[in-house]
């Protein structure tokens, strides 16, 4: 396909039959048709290979893990069987709307760009779609604005991958904040394009919203801000809203020890809005909590 490159979309899959043919779907239906799908079977048990392989499609590559590993790494692996010149990633319950790729590859024609992304849907469990920012999407050098505000999805992001001079994209030991670490990094380096339009829709369902997860994610990132020595590695930005995060997650991750002296200390530290989602995760049901996560 002449002025056409070769887009590789990378898929991991541990057990996601239930919206995996939707997902497969939004990939076949792009206008933009030189793609091919590296789809990386983590140890399935169910039939996602089972569908995967109902669609006859030479542009889908098949591989399957030799045991299962975190979600980062096997991007890791996945990345070492791509072919084309840009790299994406779709997880198995999430969408692209079908001009995705159409609207995004031109943005490639400038030579300094290493990323491409755009606004995205929410898609929540009846269905309903909301979009996820309402900001102005930054563009060029986008480092201190994405760390005031951070605006990239990894299921909209598009990467040169010339410029991915690491093969082990993603530092796995970090895998619940892998590509949040990996896209600041690599904005530093390289000019960053958006797309103002939604071209995907990300799925929020129960499996996003263990407790066990949240509290994981709260402690990663705290090791991460800690061993990554984050405020040395970024001294030239304005890093408040990290450390924000930072202070934030660290009253999380030390709920299960005392959560009458987390909360009283997240009342007296951060605003009535956040003292209240942490009350949500602790003691509401799943459909108020569903709600309020949306409003995020």
């Amino acid at each position: 396909m002449k002025n056409k490159p070769l887009v590789s979309i990378i898929m991991n899959c541990h057990n996601g039959e239930k919206f995996l043919k939707e997902s497969i779907q939004s990939i076949i239906s792009q206008k933009y048709k030189n793609w091919e799908l590296i789809f990386w079977d983590n140890k399935s048990t169910d039939g996602s290979a089972k569908i995967l392989k109902s669609f006859k499609d030479k542009r889908i590559r098949y591989f399957k893990s030799k045991k299962k590993t975190v979600l980062y790494k096997a991007r890791n692996l996945a990345l070492k069987k791509t072919k084309g010149k840009f790299i994406a990633f779709l997880d198995t319950d999430d969408l692209w709307c079908k001009d995705k790729l159409s609207l995004q590859i031109p943005k490639f024609k400038k030579n300094s760009i290493g990323l491409v992304y755009s606004n995205f849907f929410k898609l929540n469990y009846n269905g309903k779609k909301k979009i996820a920012f309402r900001n102005k999407l930054p563009s060029g050098k986008v480092t201190s604005l994405i760390i005031k505000n951070y605006q990239v999805g990894i299921l909209t992001v598009i990467l040169r991958k010339k410029f991915l001079k690491n093969k082990k994209l993603f530092d796995f030991k970090y895998d619940l904040i892998a590509d949040f670490e990996f896209i600041l990094n690599f904005s530093k380096k390289y000019n960053f394009a958006s797309i103002e339009k939604p071209l995907a829709c990300y799925r929020i369902h129960e499996n996003q919203l263990q407790k066990v997860k949240m509290i994981s994610q709260a402690k990663q990132f705290c090791l991460w801000f800690k061993k990554k020595n984050i405020e040395k590695k970024f001294k030239n930005y304005d890093l408040t809203q990290i450390i924000k995060k930072y202070e934030y997650y660290d009253i999380i991750r030390n709920i299960e020890q005392s959560k009458i002296k987390t909360l009283m200390k997240l009342y007296y530290k951060f605003s009535i809005k956040n003292f209240l989602k942490v009350i949500s995760f602790l003691i509401m049901p799943k459909k108020i909590l569903f709600k309020l996560i949306e409003n995020v």
